[in-house]
């Protein structure tokens, strides 16, 4: 089964090809970057979105705007090739990179987007000592993190980039994509004005 995984959740979006599990190429860019990304991943591959069997996005939490990117790519792409597709968490993508750390994504506003998933201020996270944080939000907050007693890889460790591979490792059973749903954990920053 041929899938194409992809994630625009954060500032670093990922894409896959994965042919009955196996990696069959992997980019790192932006959302902006993903169509270029994907067409890269099919000519390496020498496939077309034509062989594709399934998709899998993920579905956040992350910035609205590029989550919304991404599960807009891929209903349009699921509904254009009559395919199926499957949405993952973020969250859960980067758990699956590092078993037992705590994936913590940047969600702006001073908070940090964590399991649950929720929105919390990174000092109101209850840390064992030792525990190992990865993700955006643990980049950005690594002090803080740091001073509760958690431990922060390098900020140019992968194990910081929600890795599409993985979305496609784990991803649930396949449906028709316009299923998908974000993981919103809050309201959008921007309102439609009342008059």
């Amino acid at each position: 089964m041929l899938v194409l995984a992809f994630d625009t959740a954060t500032e670093v979006a990922t894409s896959a090809l994965v042919l009955d599990g196996r990696v069959l190429g992997e980019r790192t860019g932006s959302a902006r970057a993903l169509l270029g990304d994907v067409d890269d991943l099919f000519a390496s591959a020498g496939a077309a979105p034509a062989d594709l069997d399934a998709l899998v996005v993920g579905t956040g939490p992350g910035s609205f705007t590029s989550t919304r990117m991404g599960l807009a790519f891929a209903r349009g792409l699921g509904l254009a090739l009559g395919i199926p597709g499957a949405g993952v968490s973020t969250l859960d993508a980067l758990a699956a990179g590092q078993p037992g750390a705590i994936p913590v994504i940047d969600a702006r506003r001073q908070e940090v987007f964590v399991a649950g998933p929720r929105a919390v201020s990174p000092d109101d996270l209850d840390l064992e000592p030792g525990a190992l944080c990865i993700g955006s939000g643990a980049v950005r907050y690594r002090a803080t993190l740091e001073r509760h007693g958690a431990v922060v890889p390098p900020d140019e460790d992968e194990r910081h980039v929600p890795h599409a591979r993985l979305h496609a490792s784990f991803a649930g059973e396949y449906a028709d994509v316009e299923r998908i749903e974000p993981i919103y954990v809050r309201a959008p920053d921007a309102e439609v004005p009342r008059t």
